[in-house]
């Protein structure tokens, strides 16, 4: 049961989240989207939001600045989210342009926004749960992509909320987070989600 729940921090780790929401957007869309720029936009995710934050990882861990992969303590935190913010902004001017798909542009804008509430959290010593962060985000961007294409996910929609159960269950075996935490998390995950919508529905 450990190496279970051990497991799915790995596998619904935060990191995958815009990655799944683009592929899953680009995979139920409606529109034509060429073949050679689908691909080109997911490689470029998967080196901006995927390898480079590893990477980053590393160079943070070799000066010091951060111990483990979880990011134990608020203090860990500050620099890998405020990289990512970085990242975030980088993805929304050069690969996800409001010219190019309206809805990814604000699904990133809203994951900009909810690591910069975790950044504010952290630096006043509070370890919002960012591994719902991430799934509670998504959750709310399916939803709202099945209404706007008018697509039944339903499947989806029981899936995704199965996974945010087992990562809050997870969470709270590996004593990661308490339950306010994860709290915490869900809502500054699904609340940006939620509010964007009125900009690209």
């Amino acid at each position: 049961m450990d190496k279970l729940l051990k497991s799915i921090s790995y596998i619904f780790h935060p990191l995958l989240m815009p990655i799944i929401g683009v592929a899953y957007y680009y995979y139920i869309s409606p529109r034509f989207i060429a073949e050679q720029i689908l691909h080109a936009k997911l490689i470029s995710l998967l080196i901006l939001t995927i390898i480079l934050p590893i990477l980053m990882f590393f160079l943070l861990r070799t000066l010091g600045k951060a111990q483990t992969i979880h990011l134990k303590t608020t203090r860990e935190r500050i620099y890998p989210l405020a990289l990512n913010c970085f990242i975030t902004i980088l993805v929304i001017k050069r690969v996800i342009t409001a010219t190019q798909s309206l809805e990814l542009y604000y699904f990133f804008i809203g994951i900009l926004i909810s690591n910069m509430a975790c950044l504010t959290l952290a630096i006043f010593k509070f370890k919002a749960s960012i591994h719902m962060i991430g799934i509670s985000g998504l959750f709310m961007f399916f939803i709202a992509i099945g209404v706007q294409f008018g697509i039944n996910i339903t499947g989806t929609l029981a899936f995704v909320a199965l996974a945010m159960g087992a990562v809050a269950t997870s969470r709270l075996h590996l004593n990661a987070h308490t339950s306010k935490e994860l709290i915490f998390g869900f809502f500054v995950g699904l609340i940006p989600q939620l509010l964007l919508i009125n900009f690209w529905m």
